[in-house]
């Protein structure tokens, strides 16, 4: 099994419709992702789940984190980095078990032009430091509020182009 994490808690987040886009088209190549949305992480999760301890809710997406071996993040841009929910899930996750060498894609998100460069490279550090193995293809969706349609397809050719080989190189990682 592999997760497609959408990196916010925000609702009706646009990472939340990039995710899904990743998913179609992931199956429609033949892959199972599932989608973890940090939206449906427990509500009290920072008093619950951090330093080994363990609640039921939580549990069960600690299973699918332990299951996965490969992910894909899908991170928007908070204030130049990630967002404070996302780094609250990997600390909550066991480490290093979670995600110690596993492979990962980022796919970082913004509503500014730059498609969230910092944060990318902000959470490539945690991921390297849990030894993870990431995809060197990186992908910055700027805009991203222009980028999709009502079928939350991508309809600029340039941005498809570049999603697309990712989406392929994932495909190999």
């Amino acid at each position: 099994m592999n997760l497609i994490i959408s990196g916010t808690n925000r609702k009706h987040a646009n990472s939340l419709k990039v995710a899904k886009f990743y998913q179609k088209e992931l199956q429609r190549r033949g892959e199972e992702y599932e989608i973890l949305s940090l939206e449906d992480l427990p509500a009290q999760l920072m008093e619950t789940d951090l330093y080994g301890k363990r609640s039921e809710e939580f549990a069960v997406i600690q299973q699918k984190v332990f299951d996965a071996d490969k992910f894909i993040f899908i991170i928007p841009e908070y204030n130049g980095s990630y967002p404070g929910v996302l780094k609250l899930f990997i600390d909550a996750c066991a480490f290093p078990s979670s995600f110690h060498h596993k492979k990962a894609a980022l796919v970082g998100v913004s509503s500014g032009k730059y498609g969230n460069i910092r944060g990318v490279d902000h959470f490539t550090g945690v991921c390297n430091y849990m030894r993870m193995h990431v995809l060197p293809l990186k992908i910055h969706l700027p805009h991203i509020a222009n980028e999709l349609d009502e079928n939350l397809d991508f309809h600029d050719q340039l941005t498809l182009k570049f999603v697309t080989e990712q989406i392929e190189e994932i495909r190999r990682f």
